[in-house]
């Protein structure tokens, strides 16, 4: 198995993992929780799964930058004294 694949599967279980603890899926600030908690917990269900999805697109941003800086470093490889030798 290929170095990629372990890290997806890694990224995915915990990924899972954090999903299914009520704690962390329903990690609000304390002004969101005083308002919701008048709602019904339908409407609270739907407000928790936005805020997931809210979160996506800076983690996936924050993931590609980090992936393409990894790689980047790999073209170049070092030597003793600090540089690139290419």
């Amino acid at each position: 198995m290929s170095r990629t694949w372990k890290y997806l599967i890694v990224i995915t279980g915990v990924a899972v993992a954090l999903l299914l603890l009520p704690a962390a899926v329903e990690a609000q600030c304390s002004m969101c929780r005083a308002v919701l908690s008048a709602s019904n917990a339908k409407f609270i269900r739907s407000f928790n799964l936005g805020v997931l999805v809210l979160l996506v697109p800076p983690v996936s941003m924050f993931c590609t930058i980090f992936i393409v800086l990894r790689r980047h470093e790999r073209v170049g490889s070092h030597d003793d004294n600090g540089k690139i030798d290419q």
